[in-house]
């Protein structure tokens, strides 16, 4: 095929410089005879000639240029409005879904995609209070549920269970849901799953609110700050700012501020005094202070009326994406299971074709045929259309690749090794030859599924790299003895000529008469 492209080529360009010199010829010709009428006009012919000559070669290679050039795909554009964004990533999530192949595991990603778009419907927001235990969060919820929802009075004390409770802000249509969570890094029994239940909480929540009562330890800065990496909005409540002098509260807002910048800005730290404590009177009085939310009440007003929109897209995408890190997962588990029964398949295919027919050495080009149509099938596994050609192109570079790095010849003496601690009995060459030839095909196909997995990329590394990679993972002294024990199972299956052939002749022999 290269061969003919070339001598198409080699005619091509000869017939082009004939065309050329050709119309030279004819120029001067026209040129000298224009000259006997007028030597001024074939001068000026003469330069008109030049400068369509060399438009006409510019505007060619314009074209030529623009026709070589790799055609872009495009990619899709993502809608501006971030409720749109949302619509867009429940499709994609749909269709990934439908990919899964396990009905357990697709009814159960559909549940929750399900549970992803009535939340989406109904537009309700979510807030959740989280923090250590003791920092005052039930003392919130009492004070928030009274002044903005109405007298819904929360237990006192630890809360042990996560409970919920109706809010209506003014200005904000939506319906708003607080949660009360318990106290995280308690030391109990109950204290890790508890945790989780709060975790869980808070990555499902559209608003959080982070309770602390003193500077940030360096648990809550941790969780703080996994949480704004992860994407979630915060709102940061120093409780109990009546036990601290002024200027020693104004220094643990800073504090905290400065730790939790550019991710948060000042306004989203709030004090407050949600159940201050009595204070003794220099005339020995005891008063009791008015509990003081409004600087929560005030950001968390702002915050709702302004961003509410955007909180349930922001919330929503980010559990999609959750969601369907996890169906893509579940699809590359999929495909990777059957990519491998494409290489096995393949491999034993290999062994009984060079066993069957003996090769002066293990040249893998030889069975380049075989490889490619591998090749196609393992792209077809991962959603990628090859051409028997592009296969057969693909197999080439990987068995030059193989045979350059030297691992044809590490492969060789591997299973050689392997042959010799494995089989205490000698093996005919015709079915050494199969089991290294299926164990290359093995390395070669398991460097492609590295290949389609990263999207028809070998990598940073190159092929080189992936393959080296593919090599010292299917080296190992066990995997190696059970391969070539699943090989000679195999090969004595289609080919027992191949395997073993002077233990058999000594076998007939003791049997006959």
């Amino acid at each position: 095929m290269k061969r003919v492209r070339l001598l198409v080529i080699g005619v091509a360009a000869v017939f082009t410089m004939g065309m050329v010199l050709w119309a030279i010829d004819f120029v001067l010709r026209a040129q000298a005879a224009i000259a006997l009428f007028s030597p001024l006009l074939a001068q000026l012919f003469l330069i008109a000639v030049i400068g369509l000559t060399v438009a006409a070669v510019i505007g060619g290679l314009y074209y030529f240029r623009a026709f070589l050039r790799p055609q872009r795909r495009s990619s899709p554009t993502l809608p501006k409005a971030k409720g749109d964004v949302a619509a867009v990533a429940i499709a994609a999530i749909e269709q990934q879904v439908a990919q899964i192949q396990d009905e357990v595991t697709q009814v159960a990603l559909r549940e929750k995609l399900k549970v992803l778009t009535d939340r989406w419907q109904q537009r309700d927001i979510r807030l959740v209070l989280l923090g250590v235990g003791s920092v005052g969060k039930t003392s919130i919820v009492n004070q928030l549920t009274g002044d903005l929802g109405g007298a819904v009075d929360a237990p006192m004390g630890t809360t042990s269970v996560a409970a919920t409770y109706p809010l209506k802000v003014a200005g904000v249509e939506q319906m708003i849901w607080l949660t009360d969570t318990p106290g995280l890094l308690e030391a109990s029994v109950e204290g890790p799953q508890q945790e989780a239940q709060v975790r869980q909480l808070a990555t499902e929540a559209d608003l959080l609110l982070f309770v602390i009562d003193n500077d940030l330890r360096q648990s809550e800065y941790a969780l703080a700050r996994s949480l704004l990496d992860m994407g979630k909005r915060l709102i940061v409540v120093l409780n109990k700012a009546d036990l601290f002098p002024d200027s020693d509260l104004q220094a643990i807002l800073a504090e905290v501020r400065g730790r939790l910048q550019p991710d948060l800005v000042a306004a989203d730290v709030v004090d407050i005094a949600a159940n201050p404590q009595p204070l003794t009177l220099a005339t020995g009085a005891v008063a009791q202070m008015e509990p003081d939310l409004w600087p929560l009440e005030k950001r968390l007003t702002e915050v709702l009326r302004d961003e509410g929109a955007d909180l349930l897209a922001d919330s929503l995408l980010l559990r999609s994406q959750h969601l369907g890190e996890a169906a893509r997962q579940l699809i590359q588990a999929q495909r990777h299971q059957a990519a491998n029964a494409v290489i096995e398949r393949y491999q034993w295919i290999t062994a009984a074709v060079v066993a069957a027919t003996p090769l002066p050495g293990i040249d893998l080009l030889a069975t380049a045929a075989i490889n490619a149509q591998m090749v196609v099938d393992l792209g077809r596994v991962y959603q990628f259309a090859l051409s028997l050609q592009e296969g057969k192109e693909l197999a080439y570079t990987l068995a030059r690749t193989l045979t350059g790095l030297g691992i044809v010849k590490g492969a060789m003496g591997l299973l050689a090794l392997g042959l010799q601690t494995t089989i205490p009995t000698a093996i005919a060459s015709r079915g050494v030859q199969g089991i290294s030839a299926a164990y290359l095909t093995r390395i070669a196909g398991k460097s492609f599924m590295d290949y389609f997995t990263q999207n028809q990329d070998w990598g940073d590394g190159g092929i080189g790299e992936v393959v080296q990679k593919q090599f010292q993972l299917n080296r190992r002294e066990q995997f190696v003895r059970e391969f070539i024990a699943d090989a000679i199972r195999h090969l004595q299956a289609t080919s027992p000529v191949a395997l073993d052939l002077p233990i058999r002749q000594r076998e007939e022999k003791e049997t006959e008469p």
